[in-house]
């Protein structure tokens, strides 16, 4: 999948001043070192204008996975998943 933030011709450095957040924060959660609150994906999403759930990888037909953000990445092939 192409990236949320690329899609969009966005940076993460645009992400965390419209957030008002530490690039350092954006970072991690594209690294998918961390991930953001609740509160904070929802924020995301509406800073960049789309569904919530564009945001998500679905767990469906992927039990053993955890849910994970659909940051920068390959498919859930067994590659490091980062988010945007």
């Amino acid at each position: 999948h192409k990236a949320v933030l690329a899609e969009n011709g966005k940076t993460n450095l645009w992400l965390a001043n419209e957030l008002d957040l530490n690039i350092n924060t954006i970072s991690k959660w594209c690294r998918n070192d961390m991930q953001p609150r609740i509160e904070n994906l929802f924020q995301v999403a509406k800073a960049l204008d789309v569904d919530v759930r564009e945001l998500l990888v679905s767990t469906i037909n992927n039990y053993n996975k955890i849910p994970i953000l659909k940051y920068e990445s390959k498919a859930l092939s067994g590659s490091k998943n980062v988010l945007w």
